[in-house]
């Protein structure tokens, strides 16, 4: 966690001025499973489980928040793991703390018959006056036509206090981020014992609280070595439920207010792009497979933004590489992340982070910062989502679609032949899908839509009903004999930005349905007294033109403001939103 202004500066105070060189697997088996160089039966389970509804009923009975405490208490005992921190004691500092998690990661190999292989990333990059740096990884192979794919599981596993390299402070790290490296562990523990088509990595990186280094060392890693990394779901602040007085927004209304059932999604992109798509194939497993079954279920929240205001983790260096990638973070953080400004009086980036207090003096915790309940469900979303996507189906190569009067035609390239499909609308403007249809063919259509723009996308369904992930999505505009030929007058259109009521970012879409010719666009966005607040060019493509809207940064007071979409200096359209932070 981090405040990015602050990055910069600690970037030159810690002097890091390389790129992680020499990255290389202590354990060489983990490099050949990851490229595919295995054979899958030499991990080969004795009576392999891979029935996805008795992995999913085992996931969330086996889930323990015991356990979560477990590891959190047992992290917390080595006070400091700064990247910087001491290497060599046996009892303090980060050298220790990932030697315990490695043999945590070894235990739940040892007791499935060593078919996990574990070991640790080495990197050399200069961080904290350190050259040499370790994640930690577990990596259970895969057994079905996808072995040489994978699916990755992190979290950082690194702590800080208010000073990037102190490794000398006690920094506990409790909520950052020992809530994400104690799910990854238990997601370990439990989902070792089943047997997947794709491999799944479970990794606890370093050198988040400096700049990402450790998450970035392995996204580089995949890339140099062409590895069919599906998706990346990361979890940075998972197990806290206590808002504090400068939480980062969006979310955390007020200070102390607890919400011990909502969780937030964070990836790149507008509402169209390949990480948000993961996003609601994530909710979806989660809604399909796990609420039915369980008493007590979290609310999945996608939000607009890559993260949090000013904020980053170690999902980001992943899509640059072409990888799809999430961050799991709770409703609620107990601050931002800068105690250098006046009055930081929150736990997050402090030593008094820590597992809880003890309120009565017989010196046991007895009030808890973290809640055990509530980062078991966070874990159990991650794991029916890891679980799914690491035993799913190809996803179609291909979706095309073509309005006819009424609705689309598609067509779905599958070569595969899976023979179900299911279908996924959405709204322009919207981060949900607002229908699934299933198909047995590879061409159909799609009708009986309102009028609007839509997006589609597909996935291929196996014969346990578990979805490949999605397609691309697609974008099209449904017309009726009645209204066509007033939605051909006029070829684009200002759609109503989403969220609206929003609190920090919110998308602005301008739909080109045919080709225009145009010297120069924009959209304006400026109060109700016309005063000027944002100008953002455009380049108008066929489609969804997309554009974020930051307004938070700004620094505005909350009431209703307007954006109005420019083509060669006449106004085409106007629209009004509200600012609610």
């Amino acid at each position: 966690m981090k405040n990015l202004i602050l990055l910069l500066t600690l970037v030159c105070f810690c002097s890091i001025l390389s790129a992680q060189e020499n990255i290389i697997w202590t354990n060489p088996a983990i490099g050949d499973i990851l490229k595919g160089d295995f054979d899958p039966d030499m991990y080969a389970a004795g009576i392999p489980i891979d029935d996805p509804s008795i992995i999913s009923a085992e996931l969330d009975a086996r889930m323990d928040p015991e356990r979560l405490k477990v590891y959190l208490e047992e992290m917390s005992l080595f006070e400091n793991r700064n990247t910087g921190s001491d290497t060599l004691s046996l009892t303090r500092g980060i050298g220790a703390a990932r030697n315990w998690a490695r043999d945590q990661f070894q235990e739940f190999s040892d007791a499935e018959g060593g078919r996990m292989q574990v070991g640790f990333l080495q990197f050399d990059q200069d961080i904290c006056s350190m050259g040499r740096h370790k994640n930690i990884v577990a990596v259970l192979p895969g057994s079905g036509p996808q072995f040489d794919e994978s699916v990755l599981v992190e979290a950082h596993f690194d702590s800080r206090c208010d000073t990037a390299c102190d490794g000398d402070c006690e920094a506990h790290g409790m909520e950052d981020n020992g809530s994400g490296s104690a799910l990854v562990l238990e997601l370990a523990r439990i989902l070792s014992k089943y047997s997947f088509n794709r491999t799944i990595v479970f990794m606890l990186t370093i050198g988040e609280e400096q700049g990402l280094f450790g998450a970035e060392a392995y996204a580089l890693w995949c890339e140099q070595n062409d590895i069919k990394l599906r998706a990346v779901f990361n979890n940075d602040i998972v197990g806290g439920v206590i808002c504090g007085e400068t939480a980062s927004p969006p979310g955390c209304p007020s200070l102390n207010h607890v919400d011990s059932t909502n969780v937030r999604i964070y990836s790149r992109g507008v509402m169209n792009s390949p990480n948000k798509q993961l996003a609601r194939w994530t909710k979806l497993q989660y809604e399909e497979m796990i609420v039915p079954i369980t008493d007590h279920a979290n609310i999945i929240n996608i939000l607009t933004p890559e993260d949090r205001d000013g904020r980053g983790g170690d999902h980001i260096p992943f899509p640059s590489k072409g990888y799809n990638a999430l961050r799991f973070t709770s409703a609620n953080e107990h601050g931002d992340g800068n105690p250098a400004q006046e009055d930081y009086h929150d736990r997050q980036h402090t030593s008094t982070d820590r597992l809880g207090i003890d309120t009565d003096g017989d010196s046991v915790l007895d009030s808890f910062f973290v809640d055990f309940n509530y980062l078991a469900r966070n874990a159990v979303i991650n794991g029916i989502a890891i679980a799914m996507g690491a035993c799913s189906p190809t996803p179609p190569e291909n979706f095309t679609m073509d309005d006819i009067d009424g609705g689309f035609r598609f067509e779905i390239d599958d070569p595969n032949d899976v023979g179900k499909y299911r279908v996924a609308i959405k709204m322009i403007d919207g981060n949900e899908w607002i229908e699934l249809r299933d198909y047995d063919n590879k061409v159909d259509s799609v009708m009986g839509l309102p009028t609007g723009f839509y997006v589609l996308s597909a996935c291929t369904v196996d014969e346990n009903g578990i979805e490949s992930f999605f397609s691309r999505e697609r974008f099209q505009s449904t017309t009726t004999a009645v209204n066509s030929l007033q939605l051909q007058k006029s070829l684009v259109h200002l759609m109503q930005n989403t969220p609206n009521p929003f609190d920090e970012a919110t998308m602005i879409n301008v739909v080109l349905e045919g080709q225009i010719d145009y010297k120069e666009a924009k959209i304006i966005v400026h109060d109700l007294q016309g005063k000027e607040i944002k100008v953002f060019p455009l380049d108008l493509r066929l489609g969804v033109n997309e554009v974020m809207y930051d307004h938070h940064n700004h620094k505005y007071v909350p009431g209703v403001y307007a954006y109005s979409l420019l083509i060669d200096g006449q106004v085409i359209d106007t629209k009004k939103m509200i600012y609610a932070y």
